[in-house]
């Protein structure tokens, strides 16, 4: 059996329901190409016919907050899919910022991912190993569509569906033959401190922050000491754990249309997310593209840099507010 069951199209007629699995080919990894997400099913049927190399890469994803107190690079030395590699968001970013993980130059970028084997025509799968089915995963999946490459796929549920499943982990490891990778940065998808604050006073574009409701009203801790909680005028909440079902794959459109509908946010209009930092504001992005708007725009600083710049009056919180 070879087919797509966590897509977010409703049909399938360009993939037979049943493939012996000897004649799985690089026109199916093709076919995929196309598609923000795939299945543990997909991914296995790919690894067990030895199909990772230079033309798909599959990437561990993992980044957690030090609160956590996991060692995702750890981890993946210990568990991973079988012929993954370890993406690391805090290597590759902007080092010069006093921001965690801000989005790294284009020859940084492509330098890095050349590094673990990817070109311009490979096909990347990205997953996470969190508890949540996905976490940063999207972040690496938006990264990779900035820069210019969409040939890009989430693994829908993660580590955690993979395991459900009963697909096979490694714990071995061989670094991939560096490729050429050149990346063309969309900068018109990043947003900074100064258009959000624009925005404020425009009223322009929608704003959604992915964060918890507690997080996002003021009455939960972020996880940054240094940090208050609470929002900037005008953002909905739209926690990521949202566009997830319980078993951590992806809601269908169906669902994702409902959220966004019910949070008064319109598609068709201009959309930014924003987060803590960055990382689980792309969920907001890839929700979107699934159903098929594709332009969502991400406040790189997010929250931490929010709340270091902005004035006390443009930090709403029903909590603890931001002293003068």
């Amino acid at each position: 059996m070879f087919n797509f069951p966590c897509s977010p199209f409703k049909e399938h007629k360009h993939f037979p329901l049943a493939l012996g699995a000897c004649i799985i080919s690089q026109s199916l990894i093709m076919a995929a190409q196309t598609r923000a997400l795939v299945s543990s099913q997909w991914l296995a049927d790919a690894v067990r016919n030895n199909l990772v190399g230079p033309k798909l890469r599959v990437l561990d994803t993992s980044w957690y907050l030090p609160k956590t107190k996991r060692d995702p690079r750890a981890e993946f030395a210990q568990k991973h899919i079988p012929g993954s590699s370890f993406f690391d968001i805090d290597e590759c970013c902007d080092k010069t910022s006093p921001l965690d993980h801000m989005l790294p130059t284009s020859s940084h970028f492509s330098q890095y991912v050349g590094g673990l084997g990817i070109g311009n025509d490979t096909h990347v799968v990205v997953y996470d190993t969190s508890d949540f089915g996905s976490f940063s995963a999207p972040r690496v999946w938006w990264m990779f569509r900035l820069f210019g490459h969409s040939l890009v796929s989430v693994l829908d549920g993660g580590m955690r569906n993979w395991l459900a499943d009963g697909y096979p982990v490694a714990s071995e490891y061989s670094k991939p033959e560096r490729r050429e990778f050149k990346a063309t940065l969309n900068q018109s998808w990043v947003k900074s401190y100064e258009d959000v604050l624009e925005n404020i006073k425009t009223k322009q574009v929608q704003t959604v922050d992915a964060r918890s409701a507690g997080r996002f009203r003021g009455t939960e801790p972020e996880p940054r000491e240094d940090t208050l909680p609470g929002h900037f005028p005008g953002a909905v909440n739209m926690p990521f754990t949202s566009f997830m079902d319980a078993s951590g794959k992806e809601l269908g459109t169906e669902g994702l249309s409902r959220l966004f509908r019910e949070a008064g946010v319109d598609l068709e209009q201009p959309l930014w997310a924003s987060c803590g930092s960055g990382v689980t504001a792309c969920h907001v992005v890839l929700a979107a593209h699934l159903l098929g708007h594709p332009g969502v725009c991400v406040y790189d600083g997010s929250w931490s840099e929010w709340f270091k710049r902005a004035s006390p009056d443009h930090i709403l919180s029903e909590g603890e507010g931001k002293k003068l």
